[in-house]
């Protein structure tokens, strides 16, 4: 599909500038001249900067998240999208320390939540209740902010390491709802 070259040509632009400044000092206008098309192109897939930084995201995302309590556990999936962030190393490194309204960060934040919920709603077939949402709310908050922590500081911890201490770090009452292996004592 030709929207579908354009959006990846638009990602690929700004990959490579993100290889030599921070995202929120990269222009619009920087991207569209990386990537050979017009702003007219930018504008009429992409809000901003950061919307074209969140749907790339998706992109990558979705492709660890689509399988993740089908056919892969918590486990693999977590490694999975952590595998992903490290092959975009300078990619994810600089979207995660932009602190814009629209950033990864709160997008990642947004979708793993609205992620687990729907697990957890499949689960319990009704609405969450409150001290789930808060607990899933806190605890999401949390893994972004470490995941983001671990991109921007080096990945020094594999992602298996990452992925075993996401679980260890579930409530209990999260970890009954999430971890298949747990679900039978809910």
């Amino acid at each position: 599909m030709e929207q579908d070259k354009a959006k990846h040509r638009l990602a690929g632009a700004v990959k490579k500038l993100m290889e030599k400044a921070s995202l929120d000092s990269i222009t619009v206008t920087n991207i569209v001249k990386e990537a050979g098309v017009t702003r007219q192109t930018f504008y009429r897939h992409f809000r901003d900067k950061y919307d074209l930084v969140n749907w790339y995201f998706d992109v990558l995302a979705g492709q660890c998240f689509e399988q993740m309590g089908v056919t892969l556990s918590l486990r693999e999936g977590l490694i999975l999208k952590f595998d992903f962030i490290r092959r975009e190393a300078v990619f994810f490194a600089q979207a995660f320390k932009s602190s814009d309204y629209n950033s990864i960060v709160q997008h990642d934040y947004e979708f793993i939540l609205e992620f687990y919920s729907n697990i957890i709603r499949k689960h319990i077939r009704r609405e969450l209740d409150e001290d789930i949402r808060f607990l899933l709310e806190l605890y999401c908050h949390g893994s972004i902010s470490m995941t983001s922590d671990w991109a921007v500081t080096g990945m020094d911890k594999s992602s298996e390491t990452l992925a075993d201490c996401f679980i260890e770090a579930l409530p209990p009452k999260l970890a009954r709802l999430l971890l298949p292996e747990l679900q039978q004592q809910v």
